[in-house]
C-alpha cells in the first residue's frame, strides 16, 4: 500500500483544481473542527496548500482566510510552499550531533546544494530539520519520505540519496 506521500500530486494548474478542493470539503467536513483535516487532505493531493487552495477553503467554509492560512503555517504537517517530489528531516537533536550528526549534516548541504526549508535545483529534495525523530539509537539519522536511516555516515549519504528518485 503506498501513502499518500508518494501518490501522484495533482498540479493548481489542473483545470478541475477548484473542483477538487471543493470536494474535498465537502468530503472532510466545512467546520472548523474539520479545518485541519481539510487542510491535510488538500496538502496530500496537491502536495502543498496555495492560496488558491486557503481562498476556496475559505468560500466553502465561512472561515477566513486569515485563519485558515494561521492554522496551516502553525503546523508542520502542513506544508505552505511548494515542496520536492522528497522530502528530508535530518535530525538536530544532540544524540545525533555527538556520533557523527555535524559531519553528516555538512555533506548533505553540501550534496543538496541548499540550506534547511529549501528544494534542491531539480526539484528532488526539500530539506527540513527537526530536533528528534525518536530513534536516538541508530544516530545519526534522517528520514526521507517517512522512511528513517540511521547509523548514516558522509560516505554513506549520496548511496541513500540515489535510492529516492
Amino acid at each position: 500500500m503506498e501513502n499518500a506521500a508518494s501518490q501522484q500530486k495533482t498540479s493548481y494548474d489542473h483545470p478541475d483544481a477548484i473542483d477538487i478542493i471543493r470536494d474535498i470539503v465537502l468530503e472532510t467536513g466545512r467546520s472548523k473542527e474539520a479545518l485541519i483535516a481539510v487542510l491535510k487532505n488538500v496538502a496530500d493531493r496537491f502536495g502543498y496548500i496555495s492560496n488558491v487552495a486557503v481562498q476556496e477553503i475559505s468560500r466553502q467554509t465561512s472561515i477566513s482566510a486569515a485563519e485558515i492560512f494561521s492554522v496551516a503555517t502553525f503546523y508542520r504537517m502542513l506544508p505552505t510552499t511548494q515542496r520536492g517530489r522528497h522530502v528530508i528531516e535530518f535530525c538536530e537533536s544532540l544524540p545525533c550531533h555527538v556520533v557523527g550528526g555535524r559531519e553528516l549534516y555538512r555533506a548533505l548541504l553540501d550534496q543538496l546544494g541548499v540550506q534547511p526549508g529549501e528544494t534542491s535545483p531539480d526539484g528532488r529534495f526539500t530539506l527540513l530539520t527537526t530536533s528528534c525523530l525518536g530513534v536516538c539509537e541508530v544516530g545519526p539519522v534522517l528520514s526521507i519520505d517517512d522512511n528513517i536511516h540511521g547509523n548514516l555516515t558522509a560516505e554513506s549519504l549520496p548511496d541513500i540519496l540515489a535510492r529516492y528518485e
